[in-house]
């Protein structure tokens, strides 16, 4: 599993999502870290909504197959948001096999 956090310097709500994810153990992903400063289209897309948290679980040599995942709460906790991650990995997975 591969999560993409589209975010930018400075970014309080962004960093704080960041170590949440990095403190993340009971499950296997990459996180892919895309600063919206870098690229227009990026900055045009996300520069009102950053954090933006997207799960891409297609291979690598596939296409992408991205499902963008609601904001978590600045407060949410990191069991919290390892469980959210779990719901929308599963949901994904059964998706997948139908």
């Amino acid at each position: 599993m591969r999560l993409i956090l589209y975010s930018k310097p400075g970014c309080h709500l962004c960093e704080g999502l960041q170590e949440k994810l990095q403190q993340i153990q009971s499950l296997s992903f990459d996180l892919e870290i895309r600063d919206i400063t870098t690229r227009e289209d990026w900055f045009e897309a996300y520069q009102y909504e950053i954090p933006v948290l997207l799960l891409d679980r297609s291979p690598i040599s596939s296409s992408p197959q991205l499902l963008r995942l609601p904001r978590p709460s600045p407060r949410a906790s990191v069991p919290q948001l390892e469980r959210m991650l779990q719901t929308y990995w599963t949901e994904f997975e059964k998706n997948e096999t139908q």
